[in-house]
């Protein structure tokens, strides 16, 4: 009796089997010049991954001092106000000036996603002067130089999770706010803001999402 064969006559050994069974088993996608696509994209995704965890705040070795972020004007803005201005008590209102706010991209994604700021989100204040148009008949306003720059930092490190940051002209890192300073600071953040310490009310996309997901403080009512 003739031994029974497949394919192109060869005699399907068990060997052969074996062989043909394991090649359609293997996953498609590992086959041939695929594996290479897939090698690209697990490293794109560790690359985004990577880009993701470490865009927050960063200090100098050893130390609370955050460094000041070189590329925060690649980060979210999220929106600019005009004459917002927190003297100290019984101090005069200070002059005019715009203030933009920038939030690092992973925690906005975060944020935009469940209402809440993740731990080692940064908020950058950069505060400019005010320009006006000096044509007649018009009295439009524009941003001019820094005149400021601050940070406010969600952050396990610090002992009741944020941290509150002010940069000097030229300084490239800053030790945390502390004694009267830092409780003004405290004190407002904790009375007047809608999501956590973060004035959301202030910027109308941000607003709309934690009150879809509920984030919005009990005790906060609109202006």
């Amino acid at each position: 009796m003739k031994p029974r064969t497949r394919g192109h006559g060869e005699i399907a050994t068990t060997e052969e089997r074996r062989k043909r069974r394991d090649s359609f088993s293997f996953p498609l996608f590992l086959r041939g010049g695929e594996l290479f696509v897939l090698v690209v994209l697990v490293a794109t995704w560790t690359f985004a991954l990577s880009a993701q965890q470490t865009d927050g705040p960063k200090y100098a070795q050893g130390t609370n001092n955050l460094l000041r972020p070189t590329d925060y004007r690649e980060w979210m803005f999220i929106g600019s106000s005009l004459g917002l201005n927190y003297p100290a008590p019984g101090a005069a209102p200070g002059p005019d000036q715009f203030n933009n706010v920038f939030v690092n991209p992973s925690s906005y994604r975060e944020f935009m996603k469940t209402g809440k700021w993740p731990d080692k989100t940064i908020w950058v204040l950069e505060f400019r002067g005010v320009g006006k148009e000096s044509v007649a008949n018009r009295t439009g306003q524009f941003q001019t130089s820094i005149v400021g720059f601050e940070a406010n930092v969600k952050d396990s490190r610090f002992p009741d999770g944020w941290g509150y940051f002010g940069f000097r002209a030229g300084e490239t890192s800053a030790s945390p706010l502390s004694g009267d300073t830092v409780k003004r600071c405290i004190d407002c953040h904790t009375t007047h803001t809608a999501v956590e310490r973060t004035f959301v009310q202030f910027y109308p996309t941000l607003l709309e999402v934690a009150k879809k997901m509920g984030t919005v403080k009990d005790n906060y009512t609109d202006p």
